[in-house]
């Protein structure tokens, strides 16, 4: 960890402060950022045009599992209106197919001409595939909007989260880049309680108008992007050195670009990111394995990628149905306003999250998290060893309805500790984790591997339960457990620092133990005095 001493006299009591960034918490004591001041202002709506890219995918991860239960979408396009086939499978995994292949175009893209340009491009994709998903006469139609549309997540979801990692104002990037995912239920809510409503018309419009609502926020997107500034990092990248410091004085510094914020986040790009980086080459990919720093790198980004999506948030509600049908629910629009339910409570959680990352850290946010859904998962198993059981026809079904209840109970409390953990932190920390270079290529990677592992739950786990049934839940105990262990022992702290005050911690021989490490600062009334590392 570097060093320094500065001494100034002055009158006062003296005060200590531990902190993990000696220069950034310095620089925020001179400048006295304020939540409500005019830049701020400014700085929140380029977060939020960034952010509906999150809502984007939300909108469309709830409108499928909506409208896949409608009778009317299900007989138009020759499903069983009973029952589900491998086909409706298909029709999701063609999404995730898109998805996969745009991974590899999102990094090249969201660095071509700036984050704005990739959010803009991703725009396009999703809003040709919208149109033809919605105006399609056949299932091969349907089947290619959807690969057209999870072509372009690929990259909204590339470009959204790293614009607001690296727009977000360096004392509250927490709070700010841990909204994005957060705004998953944005579109997540809105996607649910929409076809509920829509489930009631007869004929295709029942799912054709939730459908055409999906060019909403991407068409939102397209318009609005260009309102916003580009990245400073992006613009340092290009050697654009005066537009960069322009950007960074509106938008952390009030207008001024002698602020010590300004100033330190300017130096500091400067001395990190290259302007013939691997970024300058779309097709190469070295620079995220090519060291030990960048292996270590990418070695947490798969981990956050596969941990998000396997820590329970798919098998938890797998005998949600069946729950459903135990407490006596069985109206389809009563378990799609539910389904509405349960999103909104996990919306509350991960604002809950967002709000407390910086004030607790990454790694105790994940560990506790993860650590208690561990106990939900054994309560879980308990409940369905005790009420799920074969009816006769082959059926599972759930043998009390009050403990039916308590098992819908658990997945409502699930979903707001999964949330609290887990959504802030999914696009926040793989960017956190990455260097300026390989920061769009590197979540590429990650939605590839976010999409390898939903393809595992969409797939997998139905024949998983068909097979093992309720005490497929004991892999979850023992993964998540393992989850915890990598998580303690792998997982570097993040919060508190700059971005590139984050390459000196990946360079250090025991990464974790320097992003844990503190510094002290003496200061005497309103100066400071010293700074000490320990």
């Amino acid at each position: 960890m570097h060093t320094f001493e500065t001494t100034i006299s002055s009158d006062g009591d003296k005060r200590v402060f531990g902190v993990s960034n000696a220069a950034l918490h310095i620089a925020t004591l001179r400048a006295k950022p304020r939540l409500l001041s005019k830049s701020m202002l400014k700085l929140y709506w380029c977060i939020a045009v960034a952010c509906l890219n999150s809502c984007i995918n939300g909108y469309d991860g709830s409108l499928m599992g909506s409208i896949n239960s409608y009778r009317q979408y299900r007989e138009y396009f020759g499903f069983d209106p009973d029952e589900g086939t491998p086909t409706t499978g298909v029709v999701y995994a063609i999404y995730t197919i898109g998805n996969i292949v745009g991974s590899f175009f999102a990094g090249p893209f969201t660095d071509f001409r700036g984050r704005r340009v990739g959010m803009a491009i991703g725009a396009l994709w999703i809003i040709v595939g919208t149109i033809v998903q919605a105006t399609c006469h056949n299932l091969g139609g349907f089947m290619a909007g959807r690969f057209l549309l999870g072509f372009g997540v690929a990259t909204s979801a590339t470009a959204g989260p790293a614009y607001v990692s690296e727009i977000a104002h360096p004392a509250y990037r927490g709070a700010m880049t841990g909204l994005y995912n957060v705004l998953w239920f944005g579109g997540g809510i809105p996607g649910t309680f929409i076809p509920w409503k829509t489930s009631f018309i007869d004929g295709t419009q029942s799912w054709r108008i939730p459908v055409w609502l999906q060019m909403v926020y991407s068409g939102l997107v397209l318009l609005l992007c260009f309102t916003i500034p580009e990245s400073p990092r992006w613009l340092i990248s290009c050697d654009r050195h005066e537009a960069a410091i322009r950007v960074l004085a509106e938008y952390h510094g009030e207008g001024d670009r002698n602020s010590p914020i300004v100033q330190l986040e300017y130096r500091e790009m400067v001395e990190d990111i290259s302007n013939v980086g691997a970024d300058k080459r779309w097709w190469d990919y070295r620079e995220l394995f090519d060291t030990r720093e960048t292996r270590y790198r990418s070695m947490l980004v798969l981990f956050m990628a596969l941990f998000g999506q396997w820590s329970g948030n798919g098998p938890v509600s797998y005998y949600y149905p069946q729950m459903l049908s135990g407490a006596g629910i069985t109206s389809n629009s009563t378990r799609l306003l539910l389904q509405g339910l349960q999103n909104i409570v996990q919306f509350g959680g991960a604002i809950f999250g967002a709000l407390i990352t910086d004030r607790i850290g990454r790694r105790p946010q994940l560990l506790i998290s993860t650590s208690i859904i561990v106990f939900i998962f054994a309560i879980i198993t308990a409940l369905n060893a005790t009420n799920v059981v074969d009816g006769p026809d082959g059926e599972v079904i759930a043998k009390s309805g009050v403990t039916a209840r308590a098992q819908i109970a658990m997945i409502f409390i699930f979903g707001f500790v999964y949330s609290a953990g887990w959504t802030p932190n999914q696009a926040m920390y793989p960017v956190e984790c990455l260097r300026y270079e390989s920061r769009a290529k590197g979540m590429g990677l990650s939605n590839f591997f976010v999409n390898i592992a939903s393809f595992y739950n969409t797939f997998v786990t139905g024949i998983a339960f068909t097979r093992a049934g309720w005490k497929y839940y004991f892999l979850f105990i023992f993964w998540d457990t393992f989850e915890v262990l990598v998580i303690y022992f792998l997982f570097v702290e993040t919060s508190k620092r700059t971005l590139e005050e984050l390459t000196i911690i990946f360079q250090q021989r025991n990464p974790v133990q320097a992003s844990l490490d503190k510094e002290e600062i003496f200061i005497s009334g309103d100066d400071i005095v010293e700074v000490r590392s320990w």
